[in-house]
C-alpha cells in the first residue's frame, strides 16, 4: 500500500499489433483529427461571424462541437505522440485530467444533444410559443446546466477514482486512461465505485436517450401534418442530422458502458473508443451542415466578407 502511493505514471498499451503500420495508422488518425478540429472550428467560426446563424439551435450547435474539440484533443494528440516517439508513458496527473477531461465533455455532448432535440421540438411543435420560451437568457441557462451537468456528474468519481491506491503494475490496456483499465490496476475495492458509475451512467444515457426520442416521436408526428412538402422536407433534414449524430453517440457508448467498467474484452472496447473518438467527430460536422442551406449560405457570407477584407 505505501508503493501505491509512489506511482507516479502509466504505460499505455494502445494497439502494439499496429506497431508494422504505425505510420500509416498515425496519418489516419492525425488527418481525421485535424478534419475534426478544421469541421467544428469552421462551425464555431461560421456562427459566430454571421448573424444570420444567432438563433439557439446554432448556440447550441456551438457548445457541443467546443466540448467536441476539447474531447479529442485530450485523447488523439497524446495518443499519436506516444506512438511516434515510441514513450508510451503518461503521468499520473495527466492521466487523471485525461480522464475527467474525456467523460466531462461526453456529458456535456450528451445534455447538449438533449437540449437540441428539445430546440427542434420547440421549433417544430410549439412554432407559435418558441421565441416566447427560447429567449437569450433562457438557451444560456440551458447551455450553463449543460456544461455544469458534465463536469458535476463525473466530478466525485474522479475524486475517489484519483484517492484509490495503485499498488499493482501500472500497464493500462488503452490509448487513454479509460475508467476500465484504471480501476484494474487498483488495489482496493472497486464494486462500489463501479456499481455508481454504473447507476450514474444508465440513469445519465437512458434518461437523456428517452428524453431526445420522447421530442423526435413528436417532431416526426408534426412534420407528418405539414401540409407543404417543402417544409417537410426541411423539418425532415434538419431534425435527421440530430437524429442520426444521437444515434451514433449513444449507441457508441452504451456498448462501453453499461456494464461493469472492469469487464468487457479490451481489444474491442479499444476500437469502438477510436471509432467514437477519431471517425465520429470527423463525420459530426458534415452530418450537420451538408445538408444545411442555411449554414451554406452563412459559410458563403463568411468567406466572401473576409475575401473582401
Amino acid at each position: 500500500m505505501a508503493n501505491a502511493t509512489l506511482v507516479e505514471e502509466f504505460i499505455l498499451v494502445g494497439f502494439p499489433q499496429l506497431r508494422e503500420l504505425k505510420m500509416v495508422f498515425c496519418t489516419i488518425v492525425l488527418l481525421m483529427y485535424l478534419l475534426s478540429l478544421l469541421g467544428h472550428t469552421l462551425i464555431i467560426f461560421v456562427v459566430i461571424m454571421e448573424p444570420m446563424l444567432h438563433t439557439p439551435m446554432y448556440f447550441f450547435l456551438l457548445n457541443f462541437s467546443l466540448a467536441e474539440i476539447c474531447s479529442i484533443s485530450a485523447e488523439v494528440p497524446k495518443m499519436l505522440t506516444n506512438i511516434i516517439l515510441g514513450k508510451n508513458t503518461i503521468c499520473f496527473f495527466c492521466c487523471m485530467v485525461q480522464f475527467f477531461t474525456v467523460f466531462a465533455m461526453g456529458g456535456v455532448e450528451f445534455l447538449m444533444l438533449s437540449i437540441m432535440s428539445f430546440d427542434r421540438y420547440m421549433a417544430i411543435c410549439k412554432p407559435l410559443l418558441y421565441k416566447t420560451i427560447m429567449t437569450n437568457q433562457f438557451i444560456l441557462q440551458l447551455a450553463l446546466v449543460a456544461w455544469i451537468g458534465g463536469f458535476l456528474i463525473i466530478f466525485s468519481q474522479t475524486v475517489v477514482i484519483w484517492t484509490f491506491p495503485y499498488c499493482r503494475d501500472n500497464i493500462i490496456d488503452h490509448f487513454f486512461c479509460d475508467v476500465g483499465p484504471v480501476l484494474k490496476l487498483a488495489c482496493a475495492d472497486t464494486t462500489l465505485i463501479e456499481l455508481i458509475g454504473l447507476v450514474y451512467g444508465a440513469t445519465f444515457m437512458w434518461g437523456s436517450l428517452g428524453f431526445s426520442l420522447i421530442s423526435y416521436m413528436h417532431i416526426v408526428a408534426a412534420i407528418i401534418r405539414i401540409s407543404s412538402a417543402t417544409g417537410r422536407s426541411k423539418a425532415f433534414f434538419t431534425c435527421a442530422s440530430h437524429l442520426t449524430v444521437l444515434i451514433i453517440f449513444y449507441t457508441a457508448d452504451m456498448i462501453m458502458y453499461l456494464r461493469p467498467s472492469t469487464h468487457g474484452d479490451p481489444q474491442l472496447n479499444k476500437v469502438i473508443s477510436l471509432v467514437r473518438t477519431s471517425f465520429v467527430p470527423m463525420l459530426n460536422p458534415f452530418i450537420y451542415t451538408i445538408r444545411n442551406s442555411e449554414f451554406k449560405i452563412a459559410l458563403d457570407k463568411t468567406v466572401r466578407r473576409m475575401v473582401v477584407l
